[in-house]
């Protein structure tokens, strides 16, 4: 157990510096939709260097808790919470704008279905003692649904001048075509966490079965002496 693990740590992880990346992280997620509604190519890139600076801050604020020995309990809480409210919130919002729609919003409702899901199913890994770490599939998946959130956020054609030719780019139909393959990505990990989920379970099923076995066997007997002349 880490020092900021210890019971009665609380008050003194909210101001550890890993959480307080976390807690601004959550704090600039309004701010990245304020932006967003503005519509405008200038606000669109406000809140696109916004939505980066929050993706940065998630790998940093990890890579800090683990450097400096700073992982605690509210840091597990807050740092899925706040990647969930950051994705969730500009693809609802998105989808308001109407930057999502028609049968791109099922591949919204898919994702956050797949969020909610997946959360329930590590609620109930955490109560079973049973811990399933991340899969490539789920971090393909993250970093797709970032990019793709990235792209729709910025919205705009852009033209990108290349030294032997100028590439003019759909960065919104860019962004649904990413958004599509990271729909593929979270149902296949979603898929393989399942498994491995249920593979984990019947593994400590059989062995506290082995553990109730072990314990309700009667002791060997020890052999009879000699008897006494």
């Amino acid at each position: 157990m880490t020092r900021s693990e210890r019971p009665g740590d609380l008050r003194r992880d909210i101001v550890n510096l890993p959480n307080l990346l976390t807690l601004a992280r959550v704090a600039l997620v309004p701010v990245v939709l304020v932006l967003l509604d503005q519509g405008s190519r200038q606000s669109n890139l406000w809140a696109a260097v916004v939505y980066v600076l929050c993706t940065v801050t998630d790998a940093l604020d990890g890579w800090l808790a683990r450097r400096r020995g700073l992982v605690s309990v509210l840091g597990k809480f807050l740092d899925p919470l706040a990647d969930k409210l950051l994705v969730t919130s500009v693809l609802v919002w998105l989808v308001h704008m109407e930057r999502i729609d028609g049968i791109a919003v099922v591949a919204v409702i898919v994702i956050l279905a797949r969020e909610l899901s997946m959360t329930a199913l590590r609620t109930i890994a955490m109560s079973e003692g049973v811990v399933i770490a991340a899969g490539e599939g789920g971090k393909a998946k993250t970093a797709l649904q970032m990019v793709a959130i990235l792209l729709l956020i910025l919205h705009h054609d852009y033209e990108l001048d290349w030294i032997v030719a100028r590439l003019r780019t759909d960065l919104h139909e860019a962004g649904l075509a990413l958004l599509w393959l990271s729909v593929v990505l979270a149902l296949t990990s979603a898929g393989e966490y399942v498994r491995l989920f249920a593979q984990a379970v019947a593994a400590k099923e059989r062995r506290l079965a082995r553990e109730r076995s072990g314990a309700s066997e009667p002791p060997p007997s020890e052999p009879a002496g000699p008897r006494a002349p």
